[in-house]
């Protein structure tokens, strides 16, 4: 809530939004990296370029991650298919150490 605020609109030109971007309901794997690695640099998201750091959240559980994520897939006006722990588990296992 702190960065993509309470109804996942971001602050403009720092935090991206949540609100139906192909980042959020598009490829998962590709969502679920940008949680485990996070983020840093630019990136363009429904035409507007953001550059604020998103940390690592690496440290919670798949299953944790597979909550979070499929509560943004299906908020703030998105709907899209579940994430599952075993999605998460899958791409976590895909990422160098």
């Amino acid at each position: 809530m702190t960065c993509h605020q309470v109804d996942g609109a971001g602050a403009q030109n720092m935090i991206p939004p949540l609100i139906k971007t192909d980042y959020v309901l598009g490829d998962k794997a590709q969502l679920i990296k940008i949680l485990l690695n996070g983020m840093n640099g630019e990136i363009k998201v429904n035409g507007d370029m953001y550059s604020n750091e998103m940390p690592s959240q690496a440290f919670l559980t798949d299953k944790e991650i597979a909550a979070v994520l499929t509560y943004v897939r299906n908020s703030f006006g998105n709907k899209a298919s579940v994430v599952t722990s075993g999605e998460v588990k899958k791409t976590r296992a895909t990422i160098k150490k």
